[in-house]
């Protein structure tokens, strides 16, 4: 008899802790984790590179044959990959960022990545998050979770990152961009980000990533058998 995989779905706005708490969930319960807003980085800088902006005035559907996209693990970890490059450095960036909400928004992209993202869920435990996990990608996940914080606090985050990173945007610039994707996110007329109606909303305002984590564990055992 087959043995059936648990999924996890984890969304919610930029900003919030998706990413980094997946990761630490996913090792905590030995799954696997994807990230699925990364593929769509991935692709926005496809498009980025070949000269494109927001607009994107372009054919998608033309455009998408030439971008191979491809997700590996390597010790574990997950990697990006356009062709046989590893992005996962470069998609970090707030150009990638703003590409990936514009490319989100295509239903030629998001059918692209679809199977993708569901063949992960048939072959492993795993965690995935994202924008629209448990509404569109895993509408029958065995957990879904809608992860946020308050806009400021999102930012600050982001923008200690980028700091980190030696980017020189301001604090300023970071909150407005963010509530700009997140306009553009719940706004689309494809797969709006929004929590599933069967999702547990969890707040990490004012908690660090510690804190965030025990939280989590606790809606997972409260809900996971």
């Amino acid at each position: 008899m087959e043995t059936k995989t648990k999924a996890i779905a984890i969304d919610g706005p930029a900003g919030a802790g998706k990413s980094s708490l997946a990761k630490a969930l996913a090792k905590k319960l030995d799954f696997i984790y994807v990230d699925t807003g990364a593929l769509y980085r991935a692709i926005g800088l496809a498009f980025s590179k070949r000269g494109f902006d927001t607009s994107l005035n372009c054919d998608i559907a033309d455009e998408l044959k030439n971008i191979n996209v491809d997700i590996r693990f390597i010790d574990g970890v997950q990697h990006v990959f356009l062709g046989e490059t590893d992005v996962s450095e470069e998609i970090r960036t707030p150009v990638a960022s703003m590409m990936a909400s514009a490319v989100s928004a295509k239903g030629e992209v998001r059918a692209k990545l679809l199977d993708m993202q569901r063949d992960f869920a048939k072959k492993y435990n795993c965690i995935m998050d994202g924008r629209d996990i448990g509404t569109v990608v895993l509408p029958d996940a065995d957990l879904k979770i809608f992860l946020t914080a308050s806009d400021e606090e999102r930012a600050m985050r982001r923008y200690k990152e980028l700091k980190e990173k030696g980017d020189t945007s301001t604090f300023e610039e970071v909150l407005s961009d963010m509530r700009q994707r997140d306009y553009n996110d719940s706004h689309r007329a494809i797969a709006p980000l929004k929590p599933a109606e069967d999702a547990v909303i969890a707040d990490t305002t004012g908690k660090n990533v510690e804190e965030s984590l025990v939280m989590l564990l606790d809606i997972i055992k409260e809900n996971i058998k």
